[in-house]
């Protein structure tokens, strides 16, 4: 099986101005696109040739196979979170309700709240909350990773960081959001400024999606 760069669902300067077109040409255009012309040349006559990334992911050594087939789905996952401000603001109907100013005194959840906001609510009382700890942990991630917003076994919310490739795809975890924090993703235009480019890592994630994914 050849891999193929995935496709955007918006143009390279659709991010502007939270994350820049020359960032995307970078980022997208030559990082995400090495991992996938290095999985490719990787896999040539080997057990892995003709399976699926996931499947790569969770049956192959640690590197170097491993390592590009992961961030090729942590990457394509990424971009996939994204999406422009101008229709964010439109579609961000989940974050919305989740932000109004209720306050819950028990965790029955009114009939109009999504699967995710009730699952956000009863984690997180208040929306600053999250975005606090999710903020943190991204900050805080030591290194090159990836920060993710993951629903366990237990049908609960859980904000976890990774290191390098690694991705949630090897536990049972399952993957709702992510933030790349590796320099690439930001240096251009934030350069040494993480909390800037987590910050701006708001106005772009498509909710609907999340949504989508619980």
């Amino acid at each position: 099986m050849k891999f193929e760069l995935p496709k955007l669902s918006y143009e390279l300067d659709a991010l502007e101005p939270y994350i820049s077109k020359e960032t995307m040409e970078y980022h997208y255009g030559k990082h995400h696109q090495t991992y996938v012309t290095n999985l490719n040349n990787l896999i040539v006559w080997t057990e892995f040739e003709n399976m699926s990334l996931e499947e790569i992911i969770k049956k192959a050594p640690a590197w170097p196979i491993f390592n590009n087939a992961a961030q090729v789905w942590n990457h394509t996952f990424y971009f996939t979170t994204l999406n422009s401000p101008k229709i964010m603001m439109e579609k961000a109907w989940v974050w919305n309700l989740y932000t109004q100013e209720n306050k819950w005194k028990d965790w029955t959840a009114p009939k109009w709240w999504t699967k995710l906001v009730n699952l956000m609510a009863k984690k997180w009382p208040h929306h600053d909350d999250f975005k606090k700890e999710f903020s943190d942990m991204a900050l805080k991630n030591f290194g090159s990773g990836w920060t993710w917003l993951v629903l366990n076994t237990a049908w609960e919310l859980e904000i976890i960081n990774t290191s390098n490739a690694w991705t949630p795809l090897t536990t049972e975890n399952k993957p709702l959001l992510t933030c790349d924090i590796w320099e690439h993703a930001y240096y251009i235009d934030c350069r040494n400024v993480r909390a800037k480019y987590i910050e701006n890592f708001w106005s772009l994630v498509d909710w609907r999606l999340v949504e989508e994914r619980v």
